[in-house]
């Protein structure tokens, strides 16, 4: 198990890579699409084999809620429990502590949550998220870290990021899954000094890969590229990197030339469930009443299941009568088209041309792409 370069951009920090886990390997540059609950919403695993996906993740805080260790224990794992036998990543719960902020206490050993689900009182600290994604056994397991809001005062995030080392060090030490590895999480808000010192002693505690986290949290774009830029030159090559949460195709091509690895988001099956298709030349909201009688597929030369089967008429009439077939055709369709746009920056990369294919995606896309925090 381990992480190969296998080729570099001249005029870049991009690379290609594979990285081999304990289930198989994946290409990189790669996009991990979400299973939060041991499903990607309205797919099967056989789909997502056809679909082009390598590799998915699941989230220690709300398979720990529901359906608990025990019976994910029961199962042999997640793997075996959601039926899917390539790699799997699982979140640690850091995330969460950002985003249920009202209804959490942060404390030096963890953090105490009321469940958003019933109100219950639970607690998840480093020893516990990494005990919960031991029992899970996923491939790549993330340490427990504080994921910081935007904006944030330096001194707040000072504090963080050394509780986020701390946690790291604890999720280190704690017993892990067989062949599971472990990667670290840079923080530090907007202050480039926190990040590299962050990112420093991360690599002196050593880990298989390293994540650049606290972004596409409602930052500017260009404050999220400086993140990575204070980020990633203090990360080991040798190791893969991965941009948490951001799934917008130009942006993704950014952080890739940046020396960036791996990305994870909701966004292909979100918008789908808003009724709105990812293609190459923007986004598309299917649901508008202009399509209604249009014959062409969701996207012209897609080759997926729903564009070489269905019309956009028919997918537009399925989404207004909340029928669920739409729901799947249009998630089918976006899980296709981030996977096969991440085949073609690979192939950009190792045919030496990524420079000149990454100006044209943000000339075909990123004036119509859409913001996943939005919905």
């Amino acid at each position: 198990m381990g992480f190969e370069i296998t080729s570099e951009d001249a005029r870049t920090c991009a690379r290609t890579g594979r990285l081999t886990t304990a289930h198989g390997s994946f290409d990189t540059p790669a996009f991990m699409d979400v299973g939060t609950l041991a499903t990607v919403k309205a797919l099967e695993p056989r789909d997502l084999h056809e679909l082009g996906t390598q590799v998915v993740l699941g989230n220690t805080y709300h398979l720990m809620l529901r359906p608990g260790a025990e019976v994910i224990a029961a199962a042999g794992g997640l793997h075996r429990f959601m039926g899917w036998d390539g790699p799997i990543l699982t979140d640690s719960g850091g995330f969460q502590v950002f985003s249920l902020a009202k209804m959490r206490k942060l404390t030096e050993d963890g953090c105490r949550f009321n469940s958003h689900i019933d109100g219950h009182e639970f607690f998840l600290g480093p020893a516990e998220s990494m005990e919960m994604q031991r029992v899970l056994g996923s491939d790549i397991a993330m340490v427990l870290d504080e994921c910081l809001p935007y904006p944030c005062d330096r001194d707040r995030a000072e504090k963080s990021v050394e509780q986020t080392i701390r946690w790291a060090q604890r999720s280190k030490d704690a017993p892990h899954a067989p062949g599971q590895q472990v990667f670290g999480i840079v923080q530090g808000g907007v202050y480039d000094e926190l990040r590299r010192h962050c990112a420093e002693a991360l690599v002196s505690i050593g880990f298989d890969g390293y994540a650049v986290g606290g972004v596409s949290v409602g930052e500017p774009e260009e404050e999220m590229y400086r993140a990575v830029e204070a980020s990633v030159p203090f990360l080991p090559k040798d190791k893969p990197r991965y941009v948490m949460g951001l799934g917008v195709m130009h942006q993704m091509a950014e952080c890739v030339a940046r020396g960036v690895d791996m990305f994870d988001c909701v966004i292909p099956t979100r918008i789908a469930r808003h009724g709105t298709a990812i293609t190459r030349g923007g986004n598309v909201a299917i649901k508008a009443a202009k399509w209604a009688f249009d014959q062409g597929p969701v996207e012209e030369g897609c080759e997926c299941y729903c564009c070489r089967n269905f019309s956009r008429s028919y997918v537009r009439h399925l989404l207004n009568c909340g029928e669920i077939l739409g729901l799947r055709l249009l998630t089918i369709h976006n899980v296709f088209a981030l996977n096969r746009f991440m085949a073609e920056m690979r192939s950009a990369i190792s045919n030496g041309v990524f420079t000149e294919w990454k100006e044209q995606t943000r000339k075909e896309t990123s004036e119509n792409e859409f913001d996943c925090n939005a919905v």
